[in-house]
């Protein structure tokens, strides 16, 4: 019997260095250039870089994103989409994996696995096909979320085919996204991933002394309403979600186009 009890503390205590030698040491496997060898990197400027209620901000070379490990998801993603961004290259879906930049681990995703929602893209992979390495970033389990599938390849997606075809027209857009994560939500997977009741995108062009914004917050579910009948004031965003959008901007200037909507300048 003392010879068993040996063997199980010797077994213990390799599983304990080996847990504790995963945790600090290993790196999971990565999608991104290493630091200063992406040649062609869409980098967000640190004027549009949003607020962060986590400290948890993680710049990709395509994207930037705010996690939220007690939601296990990003609160905000944040990318420039230009017009040349928009081409049709067949990429290969790559396998969905951690982020390696997080530093306590994005969500699993086995986690959505038989839970009845989709993993929802926040940059959608449609906004970064121009490259193999812009495409397969998005597919971080960092920038998804549980969606619902009708929702998802819905009213979602029409947004995001209508913020493309504005980019084709005007050539560059600021656009940051989320869920809106708060108390009580329902969540699935082992990790409790929460399940957002909202979702906000907020779409902004022009130059900062010029610059005119849509802000969309729309409930996780199928719509047939028009686009336009989602639109918000920012500061209404900001309220549910403690995120200032354009904090690097004066309160003055924020104050003009974040406390109304206006479409003046937008097609829809």
């Amino acid at each position: 019997m003392s010879r068993n009890k040996t063997v199980y503390i010797v077994l213990l205590v390799i599983l304990t260095i080996c847990f504790w030698w995963f945790e600090n040491f290993y790196t999971p496997d990565t999608y991104s250039a290493p630091d200063g060898e992406a040649t062609s990197a869409t980098r967000l400027p640190d004027d549009l870089v949003p607020s962060s209620t986590t400290g948890m901000v993680v710049s990709h070379n395509h994207f930037t994103l705010s996690y939220s490990e007690p939601h296990e998801q990003a609160e905000w993603v944040a990318y420039l989409l230009k017009k040349e961004h928009l081409t049709y290259e067949d990429r290969k879906r790559p396998y969905y994996i951690e982020d390696p930049k997080v530093r306590t681990k994005s969500a699993d995703w086995r986690n959505y696995k038989g839970s009845g929602y989709d993993r929802g893209h926040l940059c959608p992979a449609g906004d970064r096909r121009f490259s193999e390495q812009a495409y397969n970033e998005t597919f971080y389990t960092s920038n998804i979320s549980p969606q619902d599938r009708d929702f998802n390849a819905g009213v979602w997606n029409r947004l995001e085919m209508q913020v493309r075809r504005w980019a084709k027209k005007e050539g560059l857009l600021f656009v940051v996204t989320g869920g809106i994560l708060e108390d009580g939500l329902e969540e699935i997977g082992e990790e409790d991933v929460d399940v957002p009741r909202f979702y906000y995108k907020i779409v902004a062009k022009g130059k900062r002394e010029s610059i005119k914004t849509l802000a969309f917050l729309i409930e996780g579910k199928e719509s047939s309403l028009p686009l336009q009948r989602f639109l918000v004031p920012i500061d209404e965003i900001e309220e549910r979600t403690g995120i200032d959008f354009f904090q690097a901007f004066p309160d003055t200037m924020e104050a003009d186009f974040e406390s109304g909507v206006s479409t003046s300048g937008w097609e829809f």
